[in-house]
């Protein structure tokens, strides 16, 4: 691999906005559509019925009053039985009307504030965002192969992530850098989420110091106070349930942290049909919802109106190896009925641009494009592992980021609105070729030659001819050259020096202090 790491040393700027993208040293800039916030101008695809959506529903209501679910944290199940649940040693089980009243005070949309206002997101309705892929433990590109999750490449993700308009924020960290150690990788990692990016962030809900760290983080990132950051939600993290039927102690802190000082918790089940979940995908979305809605309400006991997204990971495993499986047809109708689910209870929806494929093939594009098809049509609002993830999950891969980013842009393409004005319909510039002629020489298609189409980042649109006299270059490696540029045009974002001074002092301060525990 080549060692792209070495902290910039040039004047930072702001990441370019353009359709090219920036260029340094005379280079083809790589091709970028402008920042853009995203939103979806059709209704949501529903593939069930209000009835079928309402049977799931009241499905998984009665799997939390008569099986409930188990809470592992004292003091979440003594606040779950004050508010009127039946507790039971570590079994919590829920009245369907405590649900639905507790629900109900979840807000509909939400802004996500970043260190620069240009990169704060729209959470919920029909707006969507992309993030990085998050928490594999190996990384790989075609030149070192895999490798375990390190420093040096948890940064260059990073700035990646930076980069490139079409993502949005930070899902978590792009690859786990092993290399640092757990009891202050965090205080690291989040220090180079501000340093090296001026997008949103996650942090991990792995007990109640880590995510205290990540909210004071994110506050001096941002260089507001105490109130402010509780009046504009700065922080997400992502809350898995142990599917069936188990929020653990760590995960709880995690609510009780960031739902107490209104920052974002997204609930998500990690339920796989014929593992985790019953092995019908109905069945597999009853245990889904069911403890959604468990942790969602309990965000709501914490704090109401706290904000708070619906994750849906519901995927299904191959029955031969037991080997989780993504961008399938079971995982793209989980996806659908799950933001019909979210939108039946006015909760933001998140989901995933998944795959199971093992290296940067066919595989990994279509299951990809299916994933994309399903959370695009679906509703999806915020979405992790946007650009990156291989191999289920347990790979970071640079060349797949770059592939992911491609199509990230043509859905970001294909969500823009048609224009219909009197001159794009174009009927003057039939009248200008007639009958046998061609538009490549007409003043309609020259006055937009430079933006007619969509300028892809990897796709090749050459015919044989071209291609062959070009090297016959495959995806892979136009995307490996690709991510090698992107790294070297890399320029980190401009930051107050009070603040990088004051986050400086704070994790120095943290580390000297040991950090958080490592076990749990």
């Amino acid at each position: 691999m080549t060692n792209i790491d070495s902290d910039s040393t040039r004047k930072p700027r702001r990441e370019g906005g353009g359709r090219r993208g920036g260029s340094v040293g005379g280079r083809n800039p790589v091709p970028q559509l402008p920042r853009r916030k995203l939103k979806r101008l059709f209704p949501a695809m529903e593939i069930v019925s209000a009835d079928e959506l309402e049977s799931i529903h009241h499905a998984s209501l009665k799997v939390l009053s008569e099986i409930g679910m188990d809470f592992t944290l004292p003091e979440a199940r003594d606040m779950l039985k004050k508010a009127g649940a039946k507790v039971d040693g570590e079994r919590v089980r829920f009245d369907p009307a405590m649900i639905e009243e507790l629900i109900s005070s979840v807000p509909s949309e939400f802004t996500f504030h970043a260190r620069n206002p240009d990169n704060n997101q729209r959470i919920g309705g029909n707006n969507i965002t992309f993030g990085t892929v998050a928490s594999p433990p190996n990384a790989s590109d075609m030149d070192g192969g895999r490798r375990t999750g390190n420093y040096q490449d948890y940064k260059n993700f990073l700035r990646l992530g930076q980069y490139f308009n079409c993502i949005g924020f930070l899902s978590g960290y792009p690859v786990e850098p092993i290399d640092i150690h757990a009891s202050i990788r965090h205080l690291e990692a989040l220090r180079d989420m501000v340093r090296l990016t001026d997008k949103p962030f996650h942090a991990y809900s792995l007990g109640r110091e880590r995510i205290r760290d990540g909210i004071e983080i994110a506050r001096i990132g941002r260089g507001i106070s105490q109130e402010q950051l509780e009046r504009e939600p700065s922080l997400f993290t992502i809350i898995n349930t142990n599917s069936p039927l188990k929020l653990d102690t760590p995960m709880l802190q995690g609510i009780l942290e960031m739902s107490s000082r209104n920052q974002i918790v997204c609930v998500t089940p990690f339920t796989l049909a014929g593992a985790m979940a019953p092995v019908t995908v109905a069945g597999a979305l009853v245990e889904q919802n069911a403890e959604a809605l468990a942790g969602i309400a309990f965000t709501q006991l914490v704090r109401k109106g706290a904000p708070v997204i619906y994750g849906g990971f519901t995927s299904n495993v191959d029955m031969k190896s037991g080997a989780p499986a993504f961008g399938t047809p079971e995982y793209m109708k989980a996806t659908v009925v799950g933001g019909q689910l979210a939108r039946r209870y006015k909760v933001p929806f998140r989901t995933s641009n998944t795959c199971a494929a093992n290296t940067v093939d066919a595989q990994a594009a279509y299951e990809s494009v299916f994933s994309l098809w399903g959370l695009t049509m679906g509703g999806g609002n915020l979405i992790m592992h946007g650009a990156g993830w291989l191999e289920g999950g347990l790979v970071a891969s640079f060349e797949k980021f770059i592939l992911d980013c491609d199509l990230i842009q043509m859905v970001s393409e294909f969500m823009q609105p048609l224009e219909t004005t009197e001159d794009a319909l174009g009927v003057e510039a039939i009248r200008e070729v007639g009958p046998g002629g061609h538009f490549f020489g007409a003043q309609h298609t020259l006055a937009r030659y430079t933006n007619a189409f969509y300028s892809p980042i990897v796709s090749d649109w050459r015919n044989n001819q071209q291609w062959l006299a070009a090297g016959k270059p495959e995806a892979w490696q136009k995307a490996n050259a690709v991510w090698k540029q992107a790294l070297a045009d890399y320029q980190e974002p401009p930051i107050d020096a009070a603040v990088r001074d004051e986050l400086n002092a704070f994790v120095e301060k943290r580390k000297a202090e040991g950090g958080a525990p490592t076990d749990f």
